[in-house]
């Protein structure tokens, strides 16, 4: 595979058991540029540990004043000198390739195994972890892998040249023979330790990327609170911790490389004054003495990947058990399907919960319990949490259809729907019917406002949808963000669209408009729309209930709100006192710390503020 031809077009199924078997995989698939980096290895040290052979043989000619010998020296010399340079470039070229081509490979299995799991990645891998494995460890395990055909090529020469030393002079070939291992193994004691020193440097920067990215998601409520210094100081802290951790492994690298040096001058010592005392004896000419001085003198740069090959391994392996971890990660439902890839319409049925979303109509889902909610309407795209009935489309399991053609079917847009950075002509750049354009979707959404925002955001757009969208989003506000977020779902216009909680932090003035421009849009298509809203309520053509799990009643907003108890103290916070008698509501809900706060249409956004501000504070309080 060359760098050209990425992406690959099937990266594989990895082997994610542990992280050495996920290094052992990576090396296996790449056999044929491993192969290549040796064989230009090969050629790049032979070469250069054969230049003391044809100096030795320069000094014994001009010993002997053989002219021919010595212009036979220069010519070896000469077409060594061309070997070294040819196999360090092609070495250089086929050990970059190796590199990327394995880091590619490791963030399309990393990519596909996150469209895989969708949403449920981020409950059961945190997100500084995955940040970690997808940036700084791709390039660990990257390196590793490249790494080893150097250090096979280098490890082959070590033994060629001492047996060439050996039958060419064999009294001070035996002794570099000899001290030639006692230098490549004696950093095998150090390697355990530096190892543990190198796993908890990597375990405190991945708790500070994780601390990191949390504080950045949250900064704009901690500001509002004036919790920002507390996070950044709790960020201080952890970022120290990183430091004293690297140093601490540097150190015990530093004693490595320092002993890769210092064994290396000893040998040398020991066969300068043996040699010397040989030559002096008349048992070996200056010439031989030269060769294996020389020898020695050139062999100390291919043992340097000795300790190369030991560090990357070092800090490749947590890296790998990472990786591995997150691509060993399996979906509670198979991927591939049973079916065909044709995609079925009808009513939405959720056996689990017994919710029935009636094909073409609007129909809204109340639940006291944010979270369950959110759970719920997931699994109606076909990504469960766990082992459930699977939800029907049509009479048809979601859970039997290919991954590719239930999400087509069925599309969930969650809470915090994310807005990748580009243009808006770039985030409206979705796979989509053709039946909603552009513009449809944005008016739908109400989104007048928020182009005039992007238009003066951006020094050189004067067509919106060339602004320049932040990453994420960040320099509009929540309500901006969600109504962005709902015009690209509108646009894609799916048989079946699950929209939890889409207009959270929109004012009540224009939720009530992009009610209305909701329900023209999606008009004879099914939409599933998890709210607390009454303004939304009002303008669907059922409204379910759901309690602890299973579809309670159902019926209009206003027929609801009239005869069920649990639903009027959930849609109003109607609290014990001011229901009629009787009619006592579903205090464990309501009583939550963290949960809903339905809205009124006079303060139809502040709700979800309140309760990210609620659980911000109660976090500074409890570290306080």
């Amino acid at each position: 595979m060359q760098i050209q031809n990425l992406p690959y077009p099937d990266p594989g199924v990895p082997d994610a058991r542990s992280g050495p078997r996920f290094l052992w995989w990576l090396g296996r698939n790449q056999l044929s540029g491993q192969l290549q980096a040796l064989a230009w290895g090969l050629l790049h040290f032979v070469a250069v540990s054969t230049l003391p052979f044809c100096v030795g043989l320069a000094v014994k000619a001009v010993v002997d004043r053989s002219g021919a010998r010595l212009a036979l020296a220069g010519g070896l010399l000469f077409g060594c000198g061309v070997a070294v340079a040819v196999g360090d470039t092609f070495l250089h070229r086929t050990a970059v390739t190796n590199w990327i081509t394995a880091a590619a490979r490791i963030q399309q299995l990393l990519a596909r195994k996150a469209s895989q799991l969708g949403s449920a990645l981020s409950r059961r891998v945190a997100a500084g972890e995955v940040v970690a494995v997808s940036t700084g460890d791709v390039e660990k395990i990257g390196w590793f892998v490249e790494a080893v055909s150097r250090f096979t090529a280098a490890a082959l020469t070590v033994v060629v040249v001492c047996v060439g030393l050996v039958i060419y002079q064999p009294a001070l070939g035996v002794v570099v023979a000899a001290g030639l291992p006692v230098l490549a193994l004696a950093v095998l004691p150090l390697l355990p330790r530096a190892t543990r020193r190198a796993d908890i440097q990597r375990e405190k920067a991945g708790r500070a990327t994780e601390l990191a990215s949390d504080t950045v998601a949250g900064l704009r409520v901690l500001r509002g609170i004036g919790g920002e210094d507390l996070f950044l100081d709790r960020y201080r802290r952890a970022s120290q911790e990183v430091r004293h951790a690297a140093v601490r492994s540097a150190r015990m690298w530093s004693l490595i490389s320092a002993t890769q040096v210092l064994l290396p001058g000893l040998l040398l010592i020991v066969v300068v004054f043996y040699g010397v005392h040989l030559a002096r004896e008349g048992r070996i000419t200056v010439g031989e003495l030269v060769t294996v001085y020389s020898s020695v003198l050139v062999l100390a740069y291919p043992l340097r990947h000795f300790e190369e090959i030991a560090m990357a391994y070092s800090f490749s392996r947590p890296s790998a058990k990472r990786a591995a971890h997150v691509l060993s990660l399996e979906r509670a439902t198979d991927a591939g399907g049973s079916r065909g890839e044709e995609a079925p319409s009808g009513d939405l049925y959720d056996p689990a919960s017994g919710l029935l979303a009636p094909e073409g109509l609007l129909t809204a889902v109340v639940w006291g319990d944010p979270d369950a909610s959110g759970l719920l309407a997931e699994r109606l795209g076909g990504h469960p949490a766990q082992e459930r009935p699977s939800v029907l489309l049509g009479g048809v399991p979601l859970d039997e259809l290919p991954l590719r053609s239930a999400r087509t079917a069925v599309l969930v847009q969650d809470k915090d729907p994310v807005l990748l950075s580009g243009s808006l002509r770039e985030l409206l750049d979705v796979p989509a019917s053709g039946r909603v354009d552009a513009g449809t979707a944005l008016a739908a959404a109400h989104c007048g406002d928020v182009l005039d925002a992007l238009v003066q955001g951006s020094a050189h757009a004067d067509d919106p949808m060339d602004a320049h969208i932040t990453e994420r989003g960040r320099s509009l506000s929540g309500g901006q963000r969600q109504r962005l977020a709902l015009a690209r779902s509108l646009l894609t216009d799916p048989e079946v669209l699950v929209l939890d909680e889409p207009t959270s932090a929109v004012d009540s003035h224009t939720e009530a408009r992009i009610a209305e421009g909701l329900r023209k849009l999606r008009s004879g298509r099914t939409t599933v729309l998890f709210t607390t809203s009454p303004l939304l309520l009002d303008r669907a053509d059922r409204v379910v209930l759901v309690h602890e799990g299973s579809a309670l009643a159902s019926g209009t907003h206003r027929d609801l709100l009239r005869e069920e108890p649990r639903y009027r103290a959930v849609v109003s916070r109607e609290t014990e006192e001011e229901a009629p008698r009787g009619e006592a509501p579903d205090r464990r809900r309501a009583e939550e710390p963290h949960g809903p706060l339905p809205r009124s249409p006079d303060a139809a956004g502040v709700p979800r503020l309140k309760e990210l501000e609620e659980t911000a504070l109660h976090e500074i309080e409890e570290t306080a």
